[in-house]
């Protein structure tokens, strides 16, 4: 009985122990008597004691890797400092676990060397303004050069680029003078504008003052006019008033004086009157009638 307990004790201290779960997203390499067995993925495994042993336990999630600044050396001979951001994943946990020692210094220096390698073909310039061709050119060759080692390379991108401090003092110094010439150019375009306006307004104000003034003058000639036409048409129905009425040779003398008032109001220099003032009323009506002639 106590052998039994005692075996019992010995197949629980070894079996339990041996009995993995392996959780979401990992898998563990597993080796038998040294060499390679098996992966295990997530789920529930039984390891041989004493044979079977746990070589790498690998994350299957997608890893960021931030390395610090390389020094690199443009095609015209500036040296720059870049710290590039590696994003990858690692697909086959057999190959990354044989296939490269330390993969992660592996991948940064590798980073390294093909960073130096693209931005060496490039100009400054280039360089500050080609960052998307950058980060393509290294993801193709660093996806390409860790397949063999089970990962793959998802994005690489360019965190800084840091010009030495006189050529960041000169760009500076472009920039402002470029942005001072962009504000007068703005400047000089607004006050043309400006101009422009003002002549515009002036224009149109002077042309509505002088139709307001040929209006006003219109209206005054036909002011005039109908006035005028007005006293002629009074003139023409007092004459008719008086013929209808039959006026007698006193109202004829009153309106003969009258007439010959208007007419030494007139441009004349001579006024003839007749010298018989008794027929001022025959005269009158003359008048009379060379007035109604002329209307």
């Amino acid at each position: 009985m106590e052998i039994f307990i005692v075996l019992l004790i010995l197949a629980i201290i070894l079996i339990i122990p041996n009995i993995k779960i392996v959780p979401q997203a990992r898998a563990y390499v597993i080796e038998r008597l040294g060499s390679y067995q098996e992966t295990w993925g997530n789920g529930l495994h039984f390891k041989i004691p004493f044979i079977d042993r746990i070589s790498k336990i690998v994350s299957l999630k997608e890893t960021v890797k931030d390395f610090a600044p390389q020094p690199v050396i443009t095609k015209d001979n500036v040296t720059m400092q870049i710290d590039t951001v590696v994003y990858y994943q690692i697909t086959d946990p057999k190959l990354y676990t044989y296939g490269v020692d330390a993969p992660v210094s592996a991948i940064e220096n590798l980073t390294a060397t093909t960073l130096r390698n693209i931005i060496g073909d490039l100009e400054l310039d280039e360089t500050l303004t080609s960052r998307d061709i950058i980060n393509s050119k290294m993801r193709a060759i660093l996806d390409e050069a860790t397949d063999p080692w089970g990962i793959k390379v998802n994005r690489v991108e360019v965190k800084n680029i840091i010009p030495p401090h006189d050529i960041q003092e000169a760009m500076e110094k472009q920039m402002r003078a470029e942005r001072e010439r962009r504000e007068k150019i703005l400047q000089a375009e607004g006050e043309k504008k400006s101009s422009i306006l003002i002549a515009e307004g002036e224009k149109e104000s002077a042309i509505l003052r002088a139709e307001a003034q040929m209006m006003s003058q219109i209206k005054i000639a036909e002011g005039e006019a109908e006035a005028l036409l007005k006293v002629k048409e009074a003139e023409a129905k007092g004459i008719e008033l008086l013929k209808a009425a039959k006026a007698d040779s006193a109202v004829l003398t009153l309106k003969s004086y009258e007439a010959l008032s208007k007419v030494a109001d007139g441009q004349s220099t001579k006024l003839i009157i007749p010298a018989n003032l008794g027929n001022v009323a025959t005269f009158g009506s003359t008048i009379a009638e060379v007035m109604k002639d002329k209307k």
